[in-house]
């Protein structure tokens, strides 16, 4: 499934892309007295205004991140516990953020989560029901990805 994972992970490495030039826009003309008030100094001093990608907590993005079992029902059911999270993150997102420039974009990548988890949805209830029976060791990561990129 490495190839198709492909697919799927190169929209999410936009998405990434898209919330990086949010926050490089938002923090461009920061001045000294700002980055302290809004506690940005501690990594405007690693970081300067560089996006550097982390969580809310400051834990650094690392491919640790990704779960990969190599069984692609197993997979599935992580991909479609990602997307719930990424939602959710979106949601927290527009909860807080009140400029329209910040909130579109978010929007617009939060219903992309959304089709997203319908897609692997479908996937699991009908296509994969119906074709994992078919699958043999010897074919089983060519014929999951027929079907991955099926629904996508």
């Amino acid at each position: 499934m490495y190839h198709c994972d492909g697919l799927v992970g190169t929209e999410e490495l936009a998405h990434i892309e898209m919330v990086s030039a949010i926050i490089s826009q938002l923090t461009r003309n920061l001045k000294v007295e700002d980055l302290r008030k809004g506690g940005f100094d501690a990594y405007y001093i690693d970081h300067t205004t560089g996006v550097y990608p982390v969580d809310a907590t400051g834990n650094p993005f690392t491919a640790a991140t990704f779960q990969s079992t190599g069984d692609p029902i197993a997979d599935l059911h992580e991909d479609l516990a990602a997307e719930q999270k990424a939602r959710l993150t979106y949601d927290n997102i527009l909860r807080l953020a009140d400029d329209p420039d910040v909130r579109e974009p978010i929007k617009f990548l939060r219903a992309r989560e959304l089709v997203h988890f319908q897609r692997f949805g479908e996937a699991k209830q009908s296509r994969w029901n119906v074709k994992v029976e078919l699958l043999t060791k010897s074919n089983r990561d060519r014929y999951a990805c027929i079907i991955y990129n099926g629904i996508l």
